[in-house]
């Protein structure tokens, strides 16, 4: 059973490195480890891929401490166990969020003090990359979010450069669903902590998740068919507001 499913995520996780050439010989990688199933997955295999790829790179397990009294030790373990050095960052982002400022939407805060603490601490440990555990449906969600919210076609890439940190972030399984990863982490035993963040399930992101789930009862490929209209966004004919003054509207 847990052969096929090895082979479907291998497959995938593959042809992402392939497609945006995620990683090259000699690169040193964060990997960013929550505890969720989704970046302890993400670890998992990028440990096995380090085994065959045709080119060596090294990784480092990189934990944030939010302040939530957590017990990251079957992280530690399990890090050892696949040969991948661990680190953790304690951190009072909980505390700045959630007692000091009282955010009542605190992910975006979050996100950003995350991401501060987990690139500084990458560079220090000499890593050129930081691998994030984003899949195919969090990058859905994402697009909809963006066009709901913001009112802009919008998704987060799978592989940027962050020029003011020097450091490429990558995320390998953006072609990987979700249910995808569950069943992975049932397979394989992966070690997941249970979230403690007082805002899980009250995000507009969890919103939009259920939303479609909902969707998907009737339009079965609707998650597939919005990732692979990310990969086809034709730029040529964007419908972008210009100054150009009247326009004949039969042109």
């Amino acid at each position: 059973m847990g052969r096929p499913l090895q082979n479907t995520l291998w497959q995938k996780v593959g042809r992402a490195l392939a497609d945006y050439q995620m990683i090259q010989d000699g690169d040193h990688i964060a990997v960013s480890v929550s505890g969720g199933k989704d970046s302890v997955a993400l670890l998992y295999i990028l440990s096995e891929i380090r085994n065959y790829a045709p080119v060596r790179f090294q990784l480092e397990t990189i934990t944030l401490d939010l302040g939530l009294r957590m017990d990251f030790s079957p992280l530690v373990r399990f890090s050892e166990r696949i040969n991948v050095p661990f680190h953790l960052v304690k951190t009072e982002i909980a505390r700045i969020i959630f007692e000091i400022r009282h955010e009542k939407n605190p992910c975006s805060l979050c996100s950003k003090l995350r991401n501060g603490a987990l690139h500084n601490r990458a560079k220090e440990l000499g890593c050129n990359k930081v691998a994030l555990g984003h899949h195919a449906g969090d990058a859905v969600e994402t697009l909809l979010m963006s066009m709901f919210f913001e009112g802009r076609i919008h998704s987060f890439e799978p592989r940027s450069f962050l020029d003011r940190k020097g450091i490429t972030v990558i995320r390998p399984l953006i072609y990987v669903r979700e249910d995808t990863l569950t069943e992975a982490v049932q397979i394989f035993n992966l070690p997941v902590i249970s979230n403690h963040c007082p805002a899980d399930k009250q995000t507009k992101r969890h919103e939009m998740k259920t939303f479609l789930d909902q969707l998907e009862k009737d339009i079965p490929d609707i998650r597939d068919n919005l990732l692979r209209a990310l990969q086809n966004v034709d730029v040529s004919r964007p419908w972008t507001l210009k100054d150009e003054g009247p326009q004949d509207p039969r042109e």
